[in-house]
């Protein structure tokens, strides 16, 4: 039997208001979504003029920043011709997001979720990411 810690609605919101008041700083709206930590959808935001598109991405980019339990930027060198995990991005349907802007969530050394951000660039979808975190982690002290 295994005990699991996991992301509750609370701390979706948490990340989610954090993310947003980022972007909504930088000046560009985002579609956030938060995972637990098998990468199942717990919440998700489309911002006002957060791209349609995005909205998918932004959700993979949480499912394996959580499922695989590392950052989707990580998997963008990882998967490029000749590197170990060349081809990654086709995995499981397509979903395996190699781009910036999926962080796991971590607590106490343990995936505990993921948050994916999409509509920006790369760097700026990261940054949003690490925005919604600093607030969650901020609320935990």
């Amino acid at each position: 039997m295994k005990t699991v810690t996991r992301l509750d609605l609370d701390d979706a919101r948490l990340l989610i208001a954090g993310a947003a008041a980022h972007a909504a700083e930088i000046g560009v709206p985002m579609c956030i979504a938060v995972t637990d930590e098998s990468g199942q959808l717990i919440a998700f935001e489309r911002m006002e003029g957060g791209k349609v598109t995005s909205t998918t991405i932004a959700i993979d980019k949480a499912f394996t920043a959580a499922a695989a339990k590392k950052a989707t930027h990580d998997y963008g060198t990882a998967s490029q011709p000749g590197a170990p995990a060349y081809g990654i991005n086709s995995a499981i349907g397509g979903r395996l997001m190699v781009v910036g802007g999926g962080l796991p969530v971590v607590w106490k050394g343990e995936v505990v979720g993921g948050i994916g951000i999409s509509s920006g660039t790369p760097a700026q979808d990261q940054a949003v990411a690490q925005a919604g975190l600093d607030r969650w982690m901020a609320a935990q002290e």
